[in-house]
């Protein structure tokens, strides 16, 4: 099996607005950087990755990831789906034949956290889905696809059910990981609040 991560990664210019009330344009900006620091490195440690892909449209994120020993796309389409289906098309045209899609507001991100989302495919090598919900229980934090092309990607408002009723209707395996470290990510002031109070250095310095 080939296994293939993707972490999308949005422009940092504008990254996070509605983090805007608690953290400035540079704040965001280093937050974002950090954590994308943070995703790459986990990643890398997965033995069992044979392949990790950044892709965005912005140049400093691909230089940054670059640097720290991922693969990079420059991503031409707009929008997050449209960039892990571009990504999806790249891990294709490698071999892959299970792809793992990482954002990078999850600050709870490990190398054991990845390959818990691998533990969780069907040891028969079945096709399958799994799904990381948020903490809210309505969004998709992480998701891996088994085979890379078994579903379209959904990511957005109400994402973890529209993920699962794709898989449904394909009629595949969907396992879902809601006590996952991956279920925190940082979207809104309540969420960077969680975290400072939890586990602040998982957001500080990389």
């Amino acid at each position: 099996m080939r296994i293939a991560a993707i972490i999308p990664v949005g422009p940092l210019e504008g990254a996070k607005t509605r983090l805007g009330g608690m953290l400035d344009a540079e704040e965001r900006h280093d937050l974002v950087t950090r954590l994308l620091a943070r995703t790459v490195d986990a990643a890398l440690a997965v033995e069992r990755l044979d392949d990790l892909l950044v892709i965005s449209p912005d140049r400093e994120v691909l230089t940054r990831a670059a640097e720290r020993g991922a693969r990079t796309l420059r991503q031409r389409s707009r929008g997050l789906n449209h960039g892990v289906r571009d990504g999806r098309a790249d891990a294709l045209a490698g071999g892959a034949d299970t792809v793992v899609v990482l954002p990078t507001d999850l600050p709870f991100v490990t190398p054991e956290s990845i390959d818990a989302l691998l533990d969780a495919l069907p040891a028969d090598g079945a096709p399958a889905v799994v799904i990381v919900p948020d903490r809210h229980g309505t969004g998709t934090n992480a998701l891996v696809l088994r085979p890379p092309e078994v579903i379209d990607v959904a990511f957005g408002p109400s994402s973890r059910d529209a993920h699962r009723s794709r898989a449904e209707a394909a009629g595949v395996a969907v396992v879902e990981l809601p006590d996952s470290p991956l279920s925190v990510d940082l979207d809104t002031p309540d969420d960077l609040m969680l975290v400072e109070r939890t586990a602040p250095e998982r957001i500080g310095v990389a």
